[in-house]
């Protein structure tokens, strides 16, 4: 655990929650650092199948801390170069990150959903808001653009002109207009029950099947489909030959609960 960002394990899920609460889960230097750290500590836990982010107190998080980055501008733009083993920066891979886990990652927004904080949601697999969350990417009011990985994950989510309406404008709107933009999966009054609630059912699959699943859909979305059929033969022939198949099998014969074993992807 950080003092930027707590990591809690139980059972098979694991909840990131960042922890700044007195400025509102602001993204500085050491919150992204702790971000990637956090989730570098999950995907090392096999019997990890599922993790719920968020942010302490009011606010999933107010976006990026300028005020403290801004402090050190050296530091800051030493931070955009990328090391050689990754192709993200400090600054993408604390929202990337959680794309390349090979479990489920669930965001739960209430409060502020801003600028950077936007794109660390649009880094999970799965959002859910309560109707009066604040979203925005916030960039533009700075004179910037989305750079911490938004370039990839709106464009997944809204049409060109949608996206950049929201990047030109950084346009303030709320949970309910997020769902229906189709940021957001699912708005409601208690989004952390919701999202617990997928969570668990997501956690009683084969954590195989699920990791699989995660990677084959984001690795063919948008690829040529010989290139799918490709991936999707892949994944399925291992899955095939894994433990947790027979188990999968076994217990379906059974009329059981299958007790599956930990995650093989890694």
């Amino acid at each position: 655990m950080s003092e930027r960002v707590s990591v809690e394990i139980e059972g098979p899920l694991a909840h990131v929650t960042m922890t700044r609460e007195d400025r509102l889960n602001g993204l500085d230097l050491d919150m992204l650092r702790a971000l990637i750290d956090a989730a570098a500590q999950v995907r090392a836990d096999r019997s990890v199948r599922a993790v719920v982010l968020s942010g302490a107190g009011r606010s999933f998080s107010a976006g990026l801390d300028f005020a403290s980055v801004g402090k050190d501008p050296r530091r800051m733009m030493l931070n955009f170069l990328r090391p050689p083993w990754r192709s993200t920066n400090l600054y993408q891979e604390a929202c990337w990150a959680w794309r390349r886990l090979p479990v489920p990652v669930l965001a739960v927004i209430r409060g502020h959903c801003f600028g950077g904080a936007l794109q660390l949601a649009l880094g999970a697999d799965f959002r859910f808001a309560a109707p009066d969350a604040q979203f925005s990417v916030m960039e533009a009011k700075w004179g910037l653009v989305p750079d911490m990985s938004g370039t990839v994950t709106l464009r997944e989510l809204l049409p060109m002109d949608v996206a950049k309406r929201l990047a030109m404008t950084a346009e303030i709107f709320d949970g309910t207009k997020a769902h229906e933009l189709g940021l957001v999966t699912e708005v409601g009054d208690d989004p952390r029950a919701a999202a617990l609630e997928l969570a668990e059912q997501l956690a009683s699959r084969s954590p195989d099947a699920v990791a699989a699943t995660k990677r084959m859909f984001q690795r063919t979305w948008h690829v040529a489909p010989w290139q799918a059929f490709q991936l999707e033969s892949c994944y399925q022939l291992r899955l095939l030959l894994g433990a947790n198949h027979k188990i999968a099998r076994k217990a379906n014969a059974g009329g059981k609960v299958a007790e599956f074993a930990k995650r093989a992807f890694r």
